[in-house]
């Protein structure tokens, strides 16, 4: 795919793919070189991964599986869904500590990816990356970084993981 070079052009494909403030980001990748483009279609399909705030069916799921198969991995998930349902907890109260849960880890496991926190000193210099690749898999510098950073910004929402009806956005 050829990126657009010019400003212009990169703000209107970030506004068609649903990027908020898409001429910042498109400033930032021609003036500053930062693979936005790049960081915010990774982060855009990492939140299709993340449960949406209206999804209340996994519970009733994970209910049901668990019981299918009680010793099963994540049964005790399903089991611990169906003590909180019992108790009265409600599906949405369920929904938002789980979306909360997985948002924290995606921004987690972004950090992972700029900086792999190794304590023991045989493994200094050690790190990893997130990068495009060309047809034959060969990474295209430069580095997609600093994903943690975006977290937030990219949330579907457009709260950044604040409570609904919050208007600090």
């Amino acid at each position: 795919m050829d990126i657009p070079s010019d400003i212009a052009e990169l703000a209107k494909l970030f506004h068609k793919l649903g990027v908020q403030d898409s001429e910042l980001w498109a400033k930032s990748q021609i003036r500053e070189g930062i693979p936005q483009l790049q960081r915010y279609l990774f982060l855009r399909q990492a939140w299709k991964h993340v449960l949406q705030e209206d999804d209340g069916v996994w519970v009733d799921s994970q209910i049901q599986e668990s019981e299918r198969y009680p010793t099963g991995p994540y049964a005790g998930v399903g089991a611990a869904l169906k003590r909180a349902v019992a108790n009265g907890t409600s599906t949405q109260d369920l929904i938002d500590i789980a979306r909360g849960a997985q948002a924290e880890l995606l921004f987690q496991f972004c950090s992972l990816l700029d900086d792999p926190g190794f304590s023991e000193p045989e493994l200094e210099g050690f790190a990893w990356g997130l990068f495009e690749v060309d047809e034959n898999d060969n990474p295209i510098p430069p580095r997609i970084g600093s994903l943690y950073e975006s977290v937030l910004a990219t949330d579907p929402t457009g709260r950044e993981m604040r409570p609904r009806g919050s208007t600090n956005v």
